[in-house]
């Protein structure tokens, strides 16, 4: 049981807290961290995000800020594929929040509440990390893994194309990512690369068609395990490109943002977690702005 609880600590580290307000800006660190097949971890999660948000010029929205609520419910499962790990994730989020800014000159505020879009994720760990049994695992000491994901964000959340603040967005989204982990005693150094792929928004502002180029993401991660499974990371978040268009236009404002983060995650008991994370802004061109604060209660069975 105590090998088990070790472990529940580590695999607790995946965490989809996120919704479509904060589309394509989460900093998660070991996404790439190893698990035995068969472990299931469910997520309850509720996040914070306050600060400005960063219209295109497509939105005649200035100085724009918001406060938004996030409740998040996930649900992971460790598989193997043709011998190797892998991980099969879902996440749907809740989000209820405000926003103000100004339209045409004017003073404008307005709420939403509903449920954005929910997250598919798999992953497979393609080096350094094979299919075991919780038996199997007990003994495995992982040094460096090399893994792969594919993220699909669906176009099931709350969406007007009447409004200009949605909490769906409207079109199907996926993320391809490639990144690393690597063991040096107890600091574990991550490293991802990923592109964000966005279909066409056909209903955006009414009928307007609405396109975006592929956004580039790049993070990394490092993190520090304590001998009571007590874990801390520190993060970087870089992503570029994303540049839209609408009805053909020409193309307008790429982002250029980075994010840091702090990510704290305590072990209670043998199967279950608490996690403390705060995200916040550093450069934003386009896209949100905020800082974030959220707490997750994770369970691993």
């Amino acid at each position: 049981m105590r090998t088990f609880s070790k472990y529940a600590a580590v695999f607790a580290g995946l965490c989809l807290l996120e919704s479509t307000t904060l589309n394509a800006q989460d900093v998660q660190p070991r996404v790439y961290a190893p698990a035995p097949i068969g472990v299931n971890l469910l997520t309850l999660g509720y996040a914070f995000s306050t600060g400005a948000v960063l219209f295109d010029k497509t939105i005649p929205i200035e100085n724009a800020t918001a406060d938004i609520h996030g409740f998040t419910a996930a649900y992971s499962r460790s598989i193997a594929v043709f011998g190797m790990a892998g991980r099969a994730d879902l996440a749907v989020p809740f989000v209820t929040g405000d926003w103000e800014g100004d339209v045409l000159q004017r003073g404008q505020t307005t709420s939403r509440s509903g449920f954005g879009d929910p997250v598919l994720r798999f992953a497979i760990f393609i080096a350094g990390a094979p299919a075991l049994t919780r038996d199997e695992f007990a003994g495995f000491q992982p040094k460096t893994i090399l893994g792969i994901t594919l993220r699909m964000q669906l176009p099931l959340g709350q969406y007007d194309p009447n409004k200009i603040v949605n909490l769906g967005s409207n079109r199907w989204v996926f993320s391809p990512q490639i990144g690393v982990w690597h063991v040096v005693r107890n600091f574990t150094f991550e490293a991802y690369a990923g592109v964000w792929l966005f279909t066409d928004n056909s209903e955006f502002l009414g009928t307007k068609v609405q396109s975006q180029n592929p956004l580039y993401t790049f993070q990394v991660h490092v993190s520090y395990l304590f001998r009571n499974g007590i874990w801390i990371a520190a993060s970087s978040r870089q992503s570029l490109g994303g540049a839209v268009t609408v009805d053909g236009g020409d193309k307008l404002d790429p982002e250029t943002n980075n994010r840091v983060g702090l990510t704290f995650a305590l072990p209670i008991k043998n199967r279950y977690s608490l996690k403390l994370i705060a995200t916040t802004g550093i450069t934003a061109t386009v896209g949100n702005d905020y800082s974030t604060f959220a707490v997750a209660w994770q369970v691993v069975f």
